[in-house]
């Protein structure tokens, strides 16, 4: 695979050339790829070139291949004979508020098996690896897939909810905030443009859905904000947010609102495109 870290002077006449004989992006960036080039650094370079914001480049990039999550549809789905109401349903993205994904007892036995293991929390760095970040100030911790027959319970119930294979689905995360404590407005989905973005998806290609599971109802604030939704949810112990995001797109924004009083204690459950391999 080429790649290239400045643009050279003769690939940027050769990007210049194929556009003004009348190349549309997606043809310059497949014919490109067919040169060998990585994507991610393509669409960098005729960002460059072109003089294009590199998010809109992000989202002409071709979708994932692999697997989809099917969305929930209202007024509520039957798992296992369990209903599951769907209370808010957004269509972009696509979004659901699930109540009574989870019973009482299967929140408190996931908090008290969560609580010795925690740490702070970490994000994903370039190279698919655990870093500190301010931007996250929780505590929290890995499950491995069917590590307990609790947390192969919820994986199955979620795997038959959402029409996907729990192992294309990462290790479940509990996380734990106090007072102050919030995730800052972010996406799931992996940046094509970041250098490590081939090696954080070898592990199971593409994140393109995530499950946020509220273990607790916190005293005061702890909700999921989409701003770009002008969507609040709040955080109900039991109920869940479930939304599903393109590569690139916007609109599945959101942050973990700070705890204002009292505590908030969620699951989380990313998906991918195919089966996830730590």
């Amino acid at each position: 695979m080429k790649s290239f870290h400045k643009v050279r002077p003769e690939l940027r006449e050769w990007i210049l050339a194929t556009a003004r004989a009348g190349h549309g992006v997606p043809e310059v960036l497949r014919l490109l790829k067919e040169a060998g080039y990585d994507a991610a650094q393509s669409r960098r370079a005729v960002s460059e070139v072109l003089d294009i914001p590199l998010t809109s480049l992000n989202a002409v990039a071709p979708r994932p291949s692999g697997r989809r999550p099917k969305h929930p549809e209202a007024p509520q789905v039957l798992v296992d004979d369990q209903p599951i109401r769907v209370t808010i349903s957004v269509e972009a993205p696509a979004l659901r508020v699930l109540d009574g994904l989870l019973s009482t007892e299967e929140c408190e036995a996931l908090i008290d098996a969560a609580r010795p293991r925690l740490n702070r929390a970490m994000t994903v760095d370039n190279q698919g690896k655990q870093q500190v970040d301010a931007a996250r100030t929780s505590r929290g911790m890995f499950f491995s897939l069917g590590e307990t027959p609790l947390i192969a319970t919820l994986e199955a119930r979620l795997a038959k909810l959402l029409d996907m294979p729990v192992e294309f689905g990462e290790g479940l995360q509990v996380l734990h905030y106090l007072p102050g404590q919030e995730y800052e407005a972010h996406h799931d989905w992996f940046d094509p443009s970041q250098p490590g973005y081939s090696t954080i998806t070898a592990k199971g290609g593409q994140r393109v859905a995530s499950v946020v599971m509220y273990l607790n109802t916190p005293e005061e604030g702890g909700g999921t904000g989409f701003p770009a939704v002008g969507l609040t949810v709040t955080a109900q112990r039991g109920s869940a947010v479930y939304f599903a995001y393109e590569t690139g797109e916007q609109a599945s924004l959101h942050a973990g609102l700070p705890v204002t009083r009292g505590e908030k204690w969620i699951a989380t459950k990313w998906l991918r495109e195919r089966p996830f391999r730590p």
